[in-house]
């Protein structure tokens, strides 16, 4: 029989944490040794891995950003290479240094099998190395934009718009971690979140988070230093359904304890 995980029975520290929710009931105390063993069940776990070649450093605005290029038409490729070459704000890597790469370029046509196959790629070496990826397509439906975000592209640039000014702020938003679509494109990709939520998540009781709107009230009890029985009380379900929540989400994310799940939903701001 699997072992649900202990009550938790005091208020992490709201100073703690940098995350803001709202305001809590001011008669709860705060335990600032619960606060010490959220911050301990944490440890490197949520820390991004470390670069192979040592933790990347944050450039400086005006140091040369470093860039890959994916095209399978070398044509295209060479095209542009020519436009971002003389370009003193980004430094082309070649493939064998790719790995470099704060920045990877993916040009094609559509959103086909191979172009997913390369940015699923990307998205793998993305936890190793913290490579950013912009793709540079042709034709975009909606599809092919929600396959884009799912694959954690940062950035968009249509053919038609790739000039060497547009390539390069792009790759420079990517690389300073902000993103960067076209507004029709972005509204368009708003429009298919929504009917996702609407349609497919909502009807299921989940959200985008991955947790459902039940887990995410207990998490935020939690946080609040209820313990299992009051939770209970508070959201009329019994205690083995409220324990049956936190067993679900800590063994969905691979978290250790309660302590540790509150600690996640903090740090990822799902509470």
């Amino acid at each position: 029989m699997t072992q649900q995980p202990n009550d938790v029975n005091a208020v992490t520290d709201v100073s703690a944490v940098a995350f803001q929710w709202p305001p809590r009931p001011a008669t709860r105390s705060v335990d600032r040794q619960l606060r010490q063993r959220v911050e301990s069940e944490v440890g490197n776990r949520d820390q991004e891995p470390a670069h192979p070649h040592g933790q990347r450093k944050r450039r400086p605005p005006t140091a040369r950003t470093t860039v890959s290029l994916h095209a399978t038409d070398p044509i295209i490729r060479a095209g542009v290479i020519g436009q971002l070459r003389p370009r003193p704000e980004v430094l082309l890597l070649d493939e064998a240094e790719a790995d470099r790469a704060e920045v990877a370029v993916v040009i094609v046509d559509d959103i086909d099998e191979s172009a997913l196959r390369t940015l699923r790629t990307l998205q793998a070496t993305r936890g190793q190395c913290g490579i950013t990826t912009v793709l540079v397509a042709s034709h975009l439906d909606d599809s092919a934009l929600v396959a884009a975000a799912e694959h954690g592209v940062a950035g968009i640039v249509r053919r038609s718009d790739a000039s060497p000014d547009r390539l390069v702020t792009v790759i420079r938003s990517a690389a300073a971690g902000d993103g960067n679509i076209p507004p029709d494109l972005l509204g368009r990709l708003l429009k298919q979140v929504g009917t996702l939520k609407r349609d497919v998540l909502s009807p299921r009781g989940l959200t985008f988070t991955g947790l459902k709107d039940r887990e995410i009230e207990v998490l935020r009890l939690l946080a609040d230093g209820y313990n299992t029985s009051e939770i209970a009380a508070k959201l009329s379900y019994s205690e083995r359904m409220i324990k049956s929540h936190i067993y679900d989400v800590t063994s969905r994310f691979h978290l250790r304890n309660r302590c540790h799940a509150v600690a996640f939903a903090l740090r990822n701001g799902l509470i």
